[in-house]
């Protein structure tokens, strides 16, 4: 046999074989999930990304028939979650649900990261948007945001401010760079560990996500003092926006959203999407949003990973002027 026909029959072979090897591809998107998809989160039980993973994770078993499992990783700023995630299988059974943190202000927190936000994932759907709000123990001498900048002020560093999450540390540090108050930055695992030592006197306050603090206000165990967001709270219209309470221009807020490991299939990519989308309409997705105060917000992949730079670019800026220096 000479080499042309050698090439011609060779050629044959493979154009025989490509519809086979993307059988595969082709099945698993069709079919997925065919089995228990995990929601890797990475931060604690009871924190605002817990909350609304278990909400969409409800949704998305109704929509798909198969079981969401909650698997949380707090800790290292949400850094030990984020890698875990971006290392597993890329077949679109493991799905990280996350924030900002992870994604847009840890690059610009430390020098060195063992996840790469953008090239170790690919993106598929932002989930929500919310504020925060600034809390403190009833026991703490200050009723309102002006009063906490004065005894901050009288006694720099004397007071403290806990954080279990970038929005919540650069959230007070922000306040710091905006007003000039020194206030100690205590850091933690996750936001609702620092509401319990908060609860208990151990710090003097903090600013988290009203999903975590509003329920320990309403309780009447925490004071709360003003919310980040620039219009105020439907949920607390009585507490003031720290921007109209003495800090004009102040504003913070946060932001989820779901990513796989890079790698995974595009296909299976766009019916994760799908899925989680139509999850956020469930009636367990719509308590959470309208619980906490969170604005549903999804999106396509190519638009969470467009948001995602802007807002990477954006938190790399506060961070820079607050002159925090990467760790």
């Amino acid at each position: 046999m000479t080499s042309q026909p050698r090439r011609l029959v060779l050629a044959g072979l493979i154009a025989a074989t490509l519809p086979l090897a993307a059988a595969p591809l082709t099945a698993s998107a069709q079919t997925y999930p065919a089995r228990p998809v995990t929601f890797v989160v990475p931060f604690a039980a009871g924190s605002a990304t817990d909350q609304i993973a278990r909400a969409i994770g409800q949704g998305m078993t109704e929509a798909s028939g198969q079981t969401v499992v909650i698997e949380n990783k707090p800790g290292a700023s949400a850094i030990i979650g984020a890698q875990s995630a971006a290392r597993a299988q890329a077949d679109g059974y493991t799905v990280l649900i996350t924030t900002n943190t992870t994604h847009a202000a840890n690059e610009h927190l430390y020098k060195s990261l063992p996840y790469d936000p953008v090239k170790d994932f690919a993106p598929v759907t932002a989930l929500g948007k919310g504020g925060q709000i600034m809390v403190v123990n009833p026991n703490l001498p200050v009723k309102s945001v002006q009063e906490l900048l004065a005894l901050a002020k009288k006694e720099p560093s004397k007071l403290s401010f806990g954080s279990g999450s970038s929005s919540s540390r650069i959230a007070g540090e922000l306040l710091q760079q905006m007003t000039g108050a020194k206030i100690l930055h205590v850091p933690y695992k996750s936001n609702p560990l620092a509401v319990t030592d908060l609860l208990g006197g151990q710090i003097s306050m903090m600013i988290t996500d009203t999903a975590t603090g509003l329920p320990q206000v309403k309780s009447g165990k925490l004071r709360a003092l003003g919310v980040t967001s620039l219009k105020r709270s439907p949920l607390a219209p009585d507490v003031p926006t720290i921007a109209e309470a003495g800090v004009p221009g102040y504003e913070m807020g946060y932001w989820f959203a779901a990513y796989v490991p890079a790698g995974t299939p595009s296909a299976v990519v766009t019916r994760l999407n799908e899925l989680l989308i139509k999850a956020s309409t469930s009636t367990a997705a719509k308590t959470f949003y309208e619980s906490t105060g969170t604005e549903p917000y999804t999106s396509t992949p190519g638009e969470l990973a467009s948001f995602q730079k802007a807002e990477s670019q954006k938190w790399g800026k506060i961070i820079k002027a607050a002159g925090i220096e990467p760790e």
